[in-house]
């Protein structure tokens, strides 16, 4: 089977782009399932009902988040009774939300984990005893993690903490994919999937305020930037019965918006 992942959206322009393309991009590919991180989705950043209803109606199965993900307080109520929206689950089970969703196909069922890192950012559960209490209670076949995290060794570290127990490690965080792509004991991994967001912008800002800021020291309120949005992810090839991942390629595209 086919899984497609596709890294942090930001902006609603972003989630608009999706909606117009990811159909088409799913059936040209194949892809049978499709994840989405949707961290920065909403104006502002973080997520709330309005980007997560876009990304879904654009063909999303699940929304995966990462450190903003409680930044829109619209959002409790979707915490509460969506199981396909999830947070990092090192935030703790006390804490709003899930941190896994397990998508129920008949013949196999697929778990989505998110995961945070710790370097450089909240200090969370560790993230490797985290996977490992999860890990030891989840029986589905298929498992992808979405690690969200800062540094990248903290990645690197995961993808071969997990090599051969999951299907798959995804970063996601910095907005700038990498062209590491491999296959690990059976489990596709990527440092970063880099983002869904404006390609004329530094991470999906505009760039004067970024290059102001580097320059003057003071700081400016973020905007997200206009023009065409770059599709950027990962598609991988995963054994049903096995849960293997054999093939992970990055899959990158130009949205042309109005």
């Amino acid at each position: 089977m086919k899984i497609l992942f596709i890294g942090d959206v930001v902006g609603m322009r972003s989630c608009e782009a999706l909606q117009q393309e990811l159909h088409g991009i799913k059936q040209k590919l194949g892809a049978d399932v499709v994840i989405v991180n949707g961290e920065n989705s909403a104006e502002g950043n973080g997520i709330n009902p309005a980007s997560a209803g876009a990304i879904f109606d654009a063909g999303a199965d699940v929304i995966t988040t990462g450190n903003h993900c409680f930044r829109q307080k619209t959002m409790e109520a979707e915490w509460e009774s969506n199981e396909r929206i999830i947070r990092p689950a090192n935030y703790g089970e006390d804490v709003i939300g899930r941190g896994m969703c397990v998508l129920d196909r008949g013949a196999y069922s697929i778990a989505v984990i998110n995961l945070m890192g710790t370097t450089f950012m909240q200090p969370l559960e560790n993230p490797f005893h985290c996977a490992d209490r999860i890990l030891e209670k989840c029986d589905a076949r298929i498992k992808i993690v979405d690690f969200h995290a800062e540094a990248t060794s903290e990645k690197r570290a995961m993808g071969f903490y997990l090599a051969g127990r999951v299907s798959a490690v995804l970063g996601t965080h910095t907005h700038v994919p990498t062209a590491d792509e491999q296959v690990i004991d059976g489990t596709g991994y990527i440092t970063d999937t880099g983002m869904t967001g404006p390609k004329n912008s530094i991470l999906g800002v505009e760039k004067e305020i970024i290059i102001d800021r580097f320059l003057t020291y003071y700081p400016k309120r973020h905007r997200f930037a206009e023009g065409d949005i770059e599709l950027n992810g990962v598609l991988m090839d995963i054994d049903q019965k096995t849960g293997k991942c054999s093939f992970i390629e990055r899959y990158r595209q130009i949205i042309t918006t109005a």
